[in-house]
């Protein structure tokens, strides 16, 4: 179950079509139940209402949920949740009135705001004794699940998946050149707060010596793209700062070939699918230790970590300056493939997660 699925492509809804495309290569009987409107899919039940903007809720879901589980009768009901879900936990809700296991996925990292309303929503509805299982994306975003769940509610890391095979770099060593390229992907939405990473780069300019040439690409579009380009405009940054727009997976990976460095400066980052993406094309990443893709970077080792804004424009100046760093941690990443992301592997993390659902419900 998700508030939104496919044709709505974003994060999650492309995440959960991909899930249920390779549980069903797996042998798994899977059916979708979303209140997202498009075309009929096979096996995917669009329970929508006419809302406003299109809407992904249903004001009586709970009860259109509950018949749907109770006449299909699943061995396990798996919800897909982002910050705040209505209809993902109307899902859990519905799970639970049938008696049926349910798993939660949790594919956002809880902010302190979050957490109070899930708070509150324990208070009133006792989640937390409904003998649920979450699983979330990284440990970063399991920490603040943990805290507010407490010991009732197991919560298991299951990474996203995704097929890396396309972002192996080209063959041969890593490029030594003396100017240096730092790339950053992601929505310019203001959420992701993008004017932060100008400030970033523009820091991070200041500690590198002017001998050395450096230039940024940012890929990606949103509403706070008006907000960069002046601010770029203030600061003098658009001969060396360019935002070329939304582009596709082929492009993206075309700009990787090209880039040195490669920047994820979100703190509340729960995964980081760009990141890994970078990662797997052999580039050094630069990122929040307390974000989610501490765990697949390392500080030292596949890139470099920082808790503050100031951490990573020292970070990405460093590498600037070092090209030997920023060679070693290239050459590493490129022999080495990240474990992180594969689907054997989010397939048995998330056949664990049933078993264990399962356990709860008859124990």
């Amino acid at each position: 179950m998700s508030d939104c699925y496919l044709p709505r492509l974003g994060g999650i809804e492309v995440q959960v079509a991909d899930l249920v495309r390779v549980q069903r290569e797996a042998g798994h009987e899977v059916s979708v139940a979303t209140a997202t409107r498009g075309e009929p899919l096979p096996g995917v039940h669009r329970i929508v209402a006419p809302m406003p903007f299109d809407l992904p809720v249903h004001p009586f879901g709970v009860g259109h949920l509950t018949r749907r589980i109770t006449s299909a009768r699943p061995d396990v009901v798996h919800v897909h949740a982002g910050a705040v879900s209505p209809f993902a936990w109307m899902g859990v809700r519905a799970a639970h009135r049938a008696g049926v296991p349910c798993v939660v996925t949790v594919h956002s990292m809880w902010d302190p705001v979050t957490r109070a309303l899930y708070r509150l929503l324990r208070l009133a509805y006792g989640w937390e004794r409904w003998r649920l299982v979450a699983t979330t994306v990284s440990n970063a975003a399991a920490a603040p699940i943990r805290a507010v769940a407490g010991p009732l509610v197991p919560v298991r890391v299951v990474s996203n998946g995704l097929d890396l095979s396309g972002w192996a770099p080209p063959p041969g060593a890593p490029d030594s050149r003396s100017d240096v390229h730092v790339v950053a992907v992601g929505r310019l939405a203001p959420r992701k707060q993008p004017v932060r990473l100008l400030k970033l780069l523009l820091a991070a300019r200041s500690q590198v010596p002017a001998h050395i040439p450096m230039r940024a690409t940012i890929v990606g579009d949103g509403p706070a793209r008006g907000q960069m380009e002046r601010f770029l405009e203030r600061h003098g940054m658009a001969s060396w700062v360019s935002l070329p727009g939304r582009y596709t997976r082929e492009q993206i990976a075309k700009v990787l070939e090209s880039a040195d460095v490669f920047v994820a400066p979100a703190p509340r980052e729960s995964f980081g699918i760009a990141a890994l993406e970078a990662r797997a094309a052999g580039l050094p990443v630069v990122a929040r230790a307390q974000s989610g893709v501490a765990d697949f970077v390392k500080d030292g080792v596949e890139g470099l970590l920082g808790r503050t804004l100031g951490d990573l424009a020292r970070a990405v100046a460093r590498l600037c300056r070092d090209p030997e760093l920023r060679v070693a941690i290239a050459a590493h990443n490129r022999t080495t493939p990240p474990t992180a992301g594969s689907w054997e592997a989010v397939l048995d993390g998330f056949d664990h997660a049933y078993t264990h659902a399962l356990t709860l419900r008859t124990s």
